[in-house]
C-alpha cells in the first residue's frame, strides 16, 4: 500500500482556515494594459481569490492582494499552495509589460516587481508563509533572471525589509530631488542577492520578497508641497527618529498640491493608526501645516479572510 500523500489528493479535502496572503507590488499604476495582463495572470488560476488592489498615479505603483490555502504532507510539512504560480505567473506579465527604464514616479522603487511579501492568516504559520516566499523567491531568481533579497522570517537571520532597502539605496530619490526614474544602481549589485544573478537588467530591477506578521499601510496626507517639511514629520513619527515604535515611515510627494506621510504599522494591535494620526497632526501643526484623514491602503486581515471566504464560495457556485 502506497501511504505517500500527495497534493492532488489532499485538494478533495482543502482547510481554508489554513490561508497564506500575498501582497505583489509592482512598480506601474498609469498603463491600464500592463495592470490588466497582471490581473489577468492572477485570475488564471480559480484557487487564488484577488480579494483587493490598490492603485497610486502619483507613486506609479499598484499592489495585488491575493489570498489562497496551503496543503501538507504526511508530516505536516507545506508542499503546496495555488498562490505559487499565480505569482509566477503575475510576475511573468509584468515583466513582460514593464520597463524600468521608463518608469517615474514619487514612490521608491528597485524593482518592476518591486516586493512579494506573504502574511499567515487563520491558522496559517509565519512558518509556512516562510517556506512559500522562499519557493517563489528562487523560481523568480532563476526563471527570470532576476536578483531577489529576501526579508524578515524568509531570510536566514530575520533580515527586515527597511534595512536590505537602506543598503541598496532604495531611500535616495534620483530625479527632481524627490522622484525616483529609471535605474540609477550599478548594473553589479555591491552585495549578493539570496536567489538570482548579481547582474542586474535595468529593465526589470531588483524584487524583495519576505515573509511577516500582517502589516497595516496607512498614509496620511500633509496639506503642503514641501517634502522636506513632510520628510522631517515622518522621522518625527518613525520608530528609527524616536517616535512611535514599530512604525516606519516615508515623507513623499504626492501630486501636485499635496505631500503623505506613508507608513508602515509593524504591529498595528499595539500601536495602530489612531496613534499614528494624532502624532502627524501634532508634528504638522508645530509646522504650521494642516492634515488630511489618513486612510488604509488594504483591508484588515479579518476582512481579507471575510472577502476571500465569500469569492471562493461565489467562485464554486
Amino acid at each position: 500500500m502506497d501511504f505517500n500523500c500527495t497534493a492532488k489528493d489532499q485538494k478533495k479535502g482543502v482547510d481554508q482556515s489554513i490561508l497564506l496572503c500575498c501582497k505583489f507590488f509592482v512598480s506601474e499604476s498609469r498603463r491600464m494594459a500592463t495592470l490588466e495582463a497582471i490581473e489577468c495572470a492572477a485570475r488564471s488560476n480559480p484557487e487564488t481569490v484577488i480579494v483587493n488592489k490598490f492603485h497610486d498615479r502619483a507613486y506609479n505603483r499598484a499592489r495585488f492582494t491575493l489570498v489562497s490555502y496551503v496543503l501538507h504532507d504526511c508530516t505536516g510539512s507545506p508542499v503546496y499552495s495555488p498562490l505559487h504560480q499565480t505569482v509566477i505567473a503575475m510576475a511573468e506579465a509584468a515583466f513582460n509589460t514593464i520597463n524600468l527604464e521608463f518608469h517615474d514616479g514619487a514612490h521608491p522603487r528597485l524593482g518592476a516587481v518591486d516586493d512579494i511579501v506573504f502574511h499567515p492568516l487563520g491558522r496559517a504559520s509565519l512558518d509556512e508563509a516562510a517556506w512559500l516566499a522562499k519557493a517563489v523567491s528562487a523560481d523568480i531568481g532563476n526563471r527570470f533572471s532576476v536578483p531577489v533579497f529576501l526579508y524578515a522570517a524568509a531570510h536566514p537571520t530575520g533580515k527586515e525589509l527597511d534595512t536590505i532597502r537602506r543598503e541598496l539605496g532604495y531611500y535616495r530619490p534620483n530625479f527632481r530631488g524627490s522622484q525616483w526614474a529609471g535605474w540609477a544602481m550599478p548594473d553589479t549589485l555591491p552585495q549578493s542577492p539570496d536567489e538570482g544573478p548579481n547582474v542586474v537588467s535595468r529593465a526589470k530591477g531588483i524584487s524583495m520578497i519576505g515573509a511577516r506578521p500582517w502589516v497595516a499601510l496607512y498614509n496620511v496626507p500633509i496639506l503642503c508641497t514641501d517634502v522636506s517639511a513632510a520628510r522631517r514629520i515622518a522621522r518625527k513619527v518613525s520608530g528609527r527618529g524616536g517616535g512611535l515604535p514599530t512604525v516606519q515611515t516615508l515623507g513623499l510627494v504626492h501630486g501636485e498640491d499635496s505631500t503623505e506621510i506613508a507608513c508602515m504599522l509593524l504591529e498595528s494591535n499595539v500601536i495602530g493608526a489612531d496613534r499614528v494620526q494624532h502624532r502627524v497632526e501634532m508634528l504638522a501643526a508645530q509646522e504650521g501645516l494642516g492634515v488630511e484623514k489618513g486612510y488604509f491602503t488594504d483591508f484588515s486581515p479579518e476582512m481579507i479572510v471575510d472577502q476571500y471566504m465569500k469569492l471562493i464560495t461565489a467562485n464554486k457556485s
